[in-house]
């Protein structure tokens, strides 16, 4: 099953139950995503409607929480290997996260920023989970995932070193993420094994290609051992969005991974490819996000049929 929000009925939107085509929708009678959380259950109605991009918020647009792993730790060792860092051992058995802006952008929400902060997008797969009790043991987690979007983690790059330095996380370089058009079911997901999904996650930069990832490879930590590591010490309540992180994928040869441009799967976040331009040449080249810049972001299935709709975002010029 398939679902997403109006931006119409109040802050939280108006709930559909969308056709697996994205072409139709029936409203549910549960008028909130979270409302059909919180009751642990879906009930649509029988009326159709045209189901219209242009019209949708994002599926949960206020979450309870949003926790972001990192998942793909080979995201991590570049970073880390560009600035000449030793990567710590504990990084490939124990999960980084950070807890999020939990209010989301629509899918077609415009990117704002200052462009001096460093606009970036990241492409990512998300979770949203029902009531998950505290203590819950990786292997029992993933019982607990309702639904499944994209993510666009929105990340302010030459905000964020000065952050860490403080030794207490991010705040500022992290505004809200815009999500995809609509939450998929796990039963109804194509690609989806249980713990991860498995699939080409599509980026476009300025309408090229820039990412073709596969987000069910290189994932050091499946969304299991996520929510487990979230859950260690609290209850999450229904509605907690799970993040897995910058998709990442390495080279056939164990490498950091080739532009789309040179044969290679690219990278889910100009970030990564600046990393590996460090690393090559000894300087990054391409520039972050400015205004007009355009970013897509979406997965399709087999057949080539879109599976959550596309996150296209523009940069908006920046007005202090």
């Amino acid at each position: 099953m398939k679902v997403a929000s109006f931006a119409e009925g109040g802050r939280d939107g108006r709930l559909v139950v969308v056709s697996n085509d994205l072409a139709t929708c029936r409203p549910a009678t549960d008028g909130t995503l979270q409302a059909a959380l919180d009751a642990d259950r879906l009930v649509p109605d029988a009326s159709d409607r045209a189901f219209e991009l242009n019209q949708v918020s994002a599926p949960l647009p206020r979450a309870p929480q949003f926790l972001d792993g990192s998942a793909y730790v080979n995201h991590v060792a570049l970073v880390r290997q560009a600035r000449g860092a030793e990567m710590p051992e504990r990084f490939w058995t124990d999960p980084l996260m950070y807890q999020g802006c939990s209010t989301f952008l629509a899918p077609t929400d415009p990117i704002t920023g200052d462009p001096d902060w460093g606009i970036d997008f990241e492409a990512e797969v998300a979770v949203i989970t029902a009531d998950v009790p505290r203590g819950i043991a990786a292997d029992d987690a993933p019982s607990f995932i309702r639904y499944v979007m994209l993510l666009n983690d929105i990340s302010l790059r030459n905000l964020i070193p000065d952050e860490l330095s403080k030794g207490f996380g991010f705040v500022q370089s992290k505004p809200p993420s815009a999500c995809s058009p609509v939450a998929v079911t796990p039963d109804a997901l194509p690609g989806w094994d249980g713990r991860k999904l498995h699939g080409t996650l599509n980026v476009d930069l300025n309408g090229a290609p820039f990412g073709r990832a596969d987000a069910g490879v290189d994932m050091t930590f499946d969304f299991g051992d996520l929510i487990s590591h979230a859950a260690k010490t609290r209850p999450l309540p229904a509605g907690t969005v799970i993040g897995s992180g910058t998709i990442s994928n390495r080279d056939a040869g164990g490498g950091p991974g080739k532009p789309v441009a040179r044969g290679g799967l690219g990278y889910s976040c100009i970030a990564e490819q600046r990393m590996v331009e460090t690393i090559e040449t000894g300087a990054p080249v391409t520039p972050f996000l400015g205004a007009g810049d355009r970013v897509r972001i979406w997965m399709d299935d087999a057949n080539g049929n879109t599976i959550f709709g596309a996150i296209d975002q523009v940069v908006a010029p920046w007005e202090e």
